[in-house]
């Protein structure tokens, strides 16, 4: 029997790891809180998708060693998770986000935590469902060595689900959790019925913006112009199955932020990040006005009238 793979979060994402996890062959332990199945054997977030015999839901993980460790938690979660990890086996951490008390990344967190368990990150332009249905799909795995990277990309690849190596962890992580606040922002845009236009110019000074921060703390510029920067935001910001979009629909048509978040089916990271996004910025001498804007608007503290002038009347320059 093959060494199996472990996935940490039995959400919609986690889900959906462990039914492609599977198709390279092996057998898949998936963890969650919550292991139960639904009456058709489905974890309860992907009901369509019956897990087949080779994914194990449990509460707790085998004594066996794996080949690598998939988690797919909440950013904000992700240290609660991590005492479970094997020591010495690659965890790949599948969430996006910036830890909101210490601004920290997923693999600073892991570092920080788990300093025996060698890391990695997968982000790009997926959602769940489809990644559930081995539709075509490609994303990024990002590692601090390049041979870790490609190793790793070429344990999860398959044909239909296109694994590209990157040593450039924090533009990778940084363009993973900006596109949720800038997806907040374009949802926004659209619920409050200021068109289409609007929306593409937000996403390409969104994508601007995130591009100047993640030089700052060190990324690349082509790292964002990819699949972990410009296809996770346009995917983000124009898919109806996006939460952080259906945040901003719901925040633009008059929604509260606390109403809207209670209404979406799963985690609007982009929530939670827009601050930690923001006090990153101001620490590196960044600027990020949509960034601004958005964590301004969702906290009360301007009206959707306010944040439009604000970007509007901006001084004009050279686009850069």
């Amino acid at each position: 029997m093959s060494d199996p793979v472990f996935v940490l979060g039995g959400g919609a994402w986690g889900t959906a790891l462990a039914l492609h996890a599977t198709r390279t062959g092996v057998p898949v332990y998936l963890w969650a809180r919550n292991a139960q199945t639904l009456p058709n054997g489905a974890m309860p977030r992907l009901p369509d998708y019956p897990l087949p015999p080779t994914i194990h839901p449990c509460s707790t993980l085998p004594q066996v060693a794996p080949r690598c460790v998939l988690v797919a938690v909440p950013t904000q979660y992700l240290a609660s998770v991590l005492p479970m990890l094997p020591a010495g086996v690659a965890a790949i951490l599948c969430c996006k986000g910036i830890e909101r008390k210490t601004l920290a990344f997923p693999l600073d967190i892991l570092a920080r935590e788990r300093p025996d368990v060698p890391g990695a990150v997968l982000c790009g332009p997926n959602f769940a469902r489809e990644i559930a249905a081995g539709l075509p799909a490609a994303a990024v795995l990002a590692a601090p060595d390049a041979a870790r990277a490609q190793s790793l990309s070429s344990l999860l690849s398959t044909p239909l689900f296109r694994l590209y190596a990157s040593t450039d962890c924090v533009g990778v992580q940084l363009g993973a959790a900006a596109k949720n606040v800038i997806a907040v922002a374009s949802g926004v845009t659209i619920g409050a019925g200021l068109g289409e236009n609007a929306r593409a110019a937000l996403i390409t000074r969104g994508l601007a913006e995130i591009t100047r921060l993640a030089i700052a703390l060190g990324g690349q510029a082509a790292t964002l112009a990819g699949l972990a920067g410009l296809g996770d935001l346009l995917l983000t910001c124009t898919g109806a199955s996006s939460r952080n979009y259906q945040m901003g629909l719901a925040l633009g048509q008059g929604m509260t932020t606390h109403t809207a978040l209670n209404s979406l089916p799963g985690v609007a990271e982009g929530v939670t990040t827009a601050a930690a996004l923001q006090a990153l910025a101001r620490a590196h001498g960044v600027e990020t006005p949509i960034t601004d804007c958005i964590a301004a608007f969702m906290e009360g503290q301007i009206t959707l009238a306010q944040a439009t002038h604000s970007l509007l009347s901006r001084p004009l320059k050279s686009e850069v």
